[in-house]
């Protein structure tokens, strides 16, 4: 990558971390040596976040989003479909929903990285499928892209605030126009979505969260057997709906893990059976015990 390619981003790096804004540079420099999480509050299903990490950061795990996201400093090492990778300072990672990948400082310098959490649907709709298609899937997870990267960085410069919709929309619009061009087998992909259907079905499934809900009760919304539902749903949304399902209620544990309360609590308040129950999901989707990620969390002071 060229050296000017990452200039823009080292300059608004360098405003968030306090030349331009004092108190926030004051806190976040007393962190430089611990791991942490900044979480900026979630809009319309999107969410944001900035991360500080010495070792590893986070196990194998899994989630129902693109995770879009940039290597500020240090170098990001994961493994993804197979392989190990690797960010340098100013490249763009894309994670593809449900594909299984961890993540950590590949040096002694640690890492410090952005990330944005998008719902597969509102890439669906950023980029205008008219009901037809599935998502775009970007084959190589790390991309020197100076248009990509001055659209992210936009999207996550001012982590301490929230984006608002008209500024939302239009970083949708653009990100979804990053991924697709991206993307490969972008003619193929021609295969009509049901998409008024699938989306009773989220619906339903977002409505009723702490329910076991039955295949028989989404067939019938869907008016789709249960095998043309699965596939259709996975191409919408990126995951199964049972997966869905199980993601809605581990976004409910995570708001709740602000709190004190008993994990044991939040598990059975959230449809699941047991605190146990609650961790192992947990884990395999955030790639790190639930109290674990409440004292990163804590960490920032929020």
């Amino acid at each position: 990558m060229r050296n000017n390619s990452t200039r823009g981003l080292q300059e608004r790096d360098n405003h968030l971390q306090g030349e331009g804004d004092q108190p926030v540079g004051l806190e976040r420099l007393c962190s430089l040596k611990q791991d942490v999480i900044w979480s900026a509050p979630a809009e319309e299903g999107v969410e944001r976040i900035e991360a500080r990490f010495q070792g590893n950061g986070f196990e194998p795990h899994r989630h129902d989003t693109y995770a879009i996201g940039l290597t500020i400093s240090g170098v990001q090492t994961f493994e993804y479909r197979g392989e190990r990778r690797a960010s340098l300072p100013g490249q763009v990672i894309v994670i593809h929903p449900d594909e299984l990948h961890d993540g950590g400082a590949g040096s002694e310098l640690g890492l410090r990285y952005r990330m944005i959490y998008i719902p597969p649907e509102l890439i669906a709709k950023a980029a205008d499928f008219g009901g037809r298609g599935a998502l775009p899937f970007v084959n190589s997870p790390v991309l020197s892209d100076l248009n990509f990267r001055q659209t992210l960085a936009e999207a996550l410069e001012d982590i301490d605030l929230s984006l608002g919709a008209l500024k939302r929309d239009a970083l949708l619009a653009d990100l979804a126009a990053c991924l697709e061009r991206h993307a490969e087998g972008r003619k193929a992909r021609q295969s009509s979505l049901d998409w008024p259907a699938l989306n009773l079905c989220a619906q339903f499934l977002r409505e009723n969260i702490c329910e076991q809900v039955r295949g028989e009760q989404l067939e019938a919304l869907a008016q789709m057997d249960r095998f043309t539902l699965s596939r259709q749903f996975r191409a919408a949304f990126g995951t199964s709906p049972h997966r869905f399902l199980v993601m809605r209620r581990l976004e409910r544990v995570r708001t709740a893990l602000a709190a004190v309360g008993p994990l044991a609590e939040t598990a059975i308040e959230n449809g699941f059976a047991d605190q146990s129950h609650m961790s192992r999901h947990f884990k395999r989707t955030y790639g790190m015990a639930p109290g674990r990620w409440r004292q990163l969390s804590a960490a920032n002071g929020r």
